[in-house]
């Protein structure tokens, strides 16, 4: 009878320590989740900070891109317009009737002249806000064209090649991929010592790939992402305010050969929705 009494004890005593060790356990199982919950929780708003952070860099960048080409184009119309035509002016006074013909003959050939250089700067001017190639023929004939001119130098092989570009993309998508790349080109011949660039083109279902390579030194994506958090590397700021308005990506990367550095720009054909964009 003892002993049926100290082995009931013995259970019940089991039951409670196993009782409590599952609470114990139970407990430690919510706070952990607790934990990780708030911990999670704490990622996702340092995420979306950085984030912010990150859109108004480049809100920041775009501002400044902007202003940047309105003070370009503000200053070449006061500095060169301007003084031309304030001096065609002189030539068309009011005493050139006073004069004798061969002198209002010679005024008014001095103030064509001046008019027609006026004419040429600023279809020069017109021409860097929309180049004629691009606006006429096409982003293949404004690229190709581009690096028929940089291989013309000598200096460089620089060579394109567009694969199945048979249908344009709108005009104002294709000058924002244009000055992409001609500032992706203008980093390459300032700053790697390349000896070779070439670039191609081509379509995976309703995306446009353009791919740079070049033997020189080059950028990965890290270093490319860590420029344009910086207050250096504006010119790469302005390539992502650009490749943001026209919902693209770049990755910069070296090949496994290690021979050559890549640049591939990715561009949906068709724009992609706001509310899509922000979801994804």
């Amino acid at each position: 009878m003892y002993l049926l009494q100290a082995s009931s004890s013995n259970i019940s005593l089991l039951i409670f320590i196993g009782t409590l060790g599952m609470l114990v356990l139970t407990i430690g199982l919510i706070m952990f989740i607790i934990f990780h919950q708030r911990k999670v929780i704490r990622f996702q708003l340092r995420l979306q900070e950085m984030e912010k952070r990150q859109q108004k860099i480049l809100l920041n960048a775009s501002i400044r891109l902007q202003e940047e080409e309105r003070q370009r184009l503000a200053a070449d119309l006061h500095d060169d317009a301007g003084p031309l035509l304030a001096t065609a002016r002189l030539y068309l006074n009011e005493n050139l009737v006073n004069l004798d013909k061969a002198q209002q003959l010679q005024s008014i050939f001095q103030a064509r002249q001046i008019l027609d250089d006026t004419i040429q700067l600023i279809r020069n001017m017109s021409h860097n806000l929309m180049p004629p190639t691009l606006k006429n023929f096409g982003l293949e004939s404004a690229v190709n064209d581009t690096f028929q001119k940089i291989s013309g130098s000598g200096t460089i092989n620089a060579s394109s090649r567009f694969h199945d570009y048979k249908e344009r993309l709108k005009l104002d998508k294709e000058l924002i991929i244009f000055r992409i790349v001609q500032e992706l080109l203008n980093n390459i011949l300032k700053h790697s010592s390349a000896s070779f660039i070439h670039l191609t083109q081509n379509f995976q279902n309703d995306t446009c790939f353009l791919r740079i390579h070049h033997d020189g030194k080059g950028l990965v994506q890290s270093d490319f992402e860590k420029l344009t958090k910086s207050k250096a590397g504006l010119g790469l700021k302005n390539i992502t305010s650009r490749l943001r308005v026209i919902h693209g990506k770049i990755n910069f990367e070296k090949d496994p050969s290690q021979t050559y550095y890549k640049v591939t720009i990715e561009v949906p054909r068709e724009d992609v929705p706001e509310e899509m964009l922000y979801n994804s």
